[in-house]
């Protein structure tokens, strides 16, 4: 059996190829609507809100703790495979994964690679434990214990500080 290296071109070209064919039109489209598009809600949640533990600070001193966090793609994950940062150090592929998701980071529309390197590793942290639980499990809860009366309880990770309302 022959094995075959994919190369960064190669990966979307493959992707390409396969991608299914459009549908052939039958009828002229109708005229696109003047206002906003319209959405239809499947009940799928494919973004969650995070707030960041430290938060990221960028070139000009502007503190970013608030952001949104896409579901992943298969191509998400796929693609970091063939970056050449991930095959020079595989433990980039978290900054290059998480920068292909998140989707905001306060003002910040363009969350990239650079962004991602420049945060503090709690936050990073975080975010990839986020990460896990958004594509894993579904939800963004989890399950702790009160370290005085041990007493468990659930708390939702996407909202505010803890202790807070």
């Amino acid at each position: 059996m022959r094995r075959r290296t994919v190369t960064a071109g190669s990966l979307e070209e493959i992707l390409d190829a396969t991608a299914p064919a459009p549908a052939p039109e039958q009828s002229p489209a109708p005229a696109p609507p003047s206002g906003p598009p319209a959405t239809r809600d499947h009940g799928l949640r494919t973004e969650f809100e995070f707030e960041l533990p430290r938060g990221y600070v960028d070139e000009s001193g502007t503190l970013h703790r608030s952001g949104s966090m896409r579901l992943a793609t298969a191509r998400d994950e796929l693609r970091p495979q063939i970056d050449l940062r991930v095959k020079e150090n595989p433990a980039y592929l978290s900054v290059v994964l998480l920068s292909q998701v998140i989707t905001r980071l306060g003002t910040i529309t363009d969350v990239h690679a650079g962004v991602v390197e420049r945060m503090y590793a709690t936050d990073v942290a975080f975010l990839q434990d986020f990460y896990r639980r958004v594509n894993s499990e579904g939800h963004t809860r989890a399950a702790v214990t009160c370290p005085h009366c041990e007493g468990g309880f659930e708390v939702d990770l996407s909202g505010g500080r803890l202790g807070e309302s």
